[in-house]
Parts: C-alpha cells; structure tokens; sequence
C-alpha cells in the first residue's frame, strides 16, 4: 500500500483528539497516510523528520508542523522527543465555517508563539485534571480554533491541490464507513451503492488514491482487528476471524499469513512464549 487512511477518534471526554505522540521513545516510523482532520505535531524536547507530500520538515524544540485535511504525510523520529499531536476533525469548521472544501491552513504565522502556547496549556489541564479542567481546556481550544480562522487561513487555493483535496475528502468518507464497519459484509457493488458510485468507479478510485485494490483494503482492515483480538484476548482462532468479518478461520489464517509470515496461533504462541 503506498498511503492509507487513518481514521481519528476523538478523545472520550473531548471534541477533539490531544495526546502525547507515541514515538516519544525513538526509532519510530509512521508510513505515509492522510486522514480528514487537521493535525498539529508541536515538538517540546527532541526533533522529529516530517514529511509531507515528500517534502521533508525537520523539527527541533518548540517547533510546529500544521497538516492540513487530506494531505499525505510521513513520521521518522529515530531519537527521543517530547511531541504533542492535536487532531481537529474537519467537521468542526464545518459547524462555523458552513461549506469547508477549500479549507486549508498556512504552516506558520504570526501568532505561531501563542498556537503552541494554547496547546501545551490544554495537555497540562488534561493531565492535571483538576476541577473544572474541561472548561479550560475548550476555552483554549475554541481561542486556537478562533487563531486558525483569523491568522492562518488561506483563502487563496491552487486548482491541484483543490482536486487532491476533493478526491482523498471523497475517499476518507468511504473509508470512515468500512473501518466501522468491517465485521458486516463489504462488497465492492454494496458499498458503492451506499455512495452512489459504480463498482467499477468506486475500484478506480481505491487503485489511484490509496494504491490498493478495494478487496485487499478491506482484508487488510479485517487483518489489523484480528491482529488486536490475537494479542490482547483469549478468544479462539476461528471466532477472531468470524468477529472481524472473515467468511471463515481459513481466510483469516491466509490474511494473516501474508501479513504477518505465519498462522495466526504460531504467531500467538511465538509471542506468548517471550
């Protein structure tokens, strides 16, 4: 797969998603993906090497990188780093902002010194969690989301990268849709229906902007869940693979196999035994 989709989830308590970058121990990489939220990666200690679109981004100690919605973005961090990551699901613009397609975020500005500032107050309430701590937090949060708006956004958006936004925003609503619902049975022609899209356009679509076909992406997506089931349950075989849509444990075992180099109750016990 040369980039996948990621799909955010926000905080239980929070409308957005706020946590500490889980790489934080060094020698990390996370692959090229995008996703439709608006992330902020703010590193407090440490560097990391952020690319997007291939264009890399090297960030030191107090440094920010903004990506936008859709945009196709790496992680090497080889050392140890303090890093805060803030996603902002697009649909929160929405809410304000009306129609948000052509909304898209400069990576620096003036008031870049206040943005960080903003972040790292709301992970200290977050930590700290004192009384009433959710008020100050979406108090800071709406004062950064009110800095995006006025101080960062480009009203001005080149045709291409309009189009790439269209089509990865298009595709990253498909993909929301069977990441939730994987274990129900996912075909090509019924979830290209769901969209009002032809099966054939709906395939195209997947090969061009996700570099996959759409049956691989879906096994793939099953794979991971049972990957999770396998490490963290105690639950057979045969009923991981039918929780996690596979038509039986054989097809399970298969996906498996090519993913991970061998079946998965080997894999199981390899893990079990270290």
């Amino acid at each position: 797969m040369d980039f996948r989709h990621e799909l955010v989830l926000p905080n239980e308590d929070l409308p957005f998603r706020l946590f500490v970058f889980e790489g934080k121990d060094g020698g990390y990489k996370v692959s090229r993906h995008w996703h439709r939220s608006i992330e902020i990666f703010l590193v407090l200690e440490g560097s990391i090497d952020f690319y997007i679109n291939s264009q890399l981004f090297r960030l030191g100690q107090r440094q920010f990188i903004l990506v936008n919605s859709n945009e196709v973005h790496s992680i090497d961090c080889p050392d140890p780093n303090f890093t805060l990551v803030l996603q902002i699901p697009k649909g929160l613009f929405e809410t304000y902002l009306g129609d948000t397609d052509h909304l898209w975020f400069a990576r620096s500005g003036e008031k870049d010194r206040e943005l960080a500032g903003l972040i790292q107050r709301m992970q200290a309430a977050y930590e700290d969690r004192r009384p009433g701590y959710l008020f100050r937090i979406l108090s800071d949060f709406y004062e950064l989301m009110y800095l995006l708006v006025t101080d960062y956004r480009m009203m001005e958006v080149d045709e291409e990268r309009r189009k790439q936004n269209r089509n990865l925003d298009r595709l990253s609503r498909i993909t929301n849709y069977i990441q939730v619902n994987y274990r129900e049975d996912l075909t090509l022609e019924g979830v290209a229906h769901i969209f009002g899209f032809s099966p054939a356009y709906l395939s195209r679509m997947f090969q061009k902007y996700a570099g996959i076909n759409y049956k691989t992406y879906v096994s793939e997506l099953r794979t991971e869940a049972g990957y999770r089931l396998l490490m963290n349950t105690d639950l057979p075989v045969g009923e991981i693979a039918m929780e996690c849509g596979f038509p039986d444990s054989r097809s399970f075992a298969k996906s498996f196999r090519r993913r991970y180099g061998m079946p998965p109750a080997e894999y199981r016990k390899k893990r079990l035994e270290k």
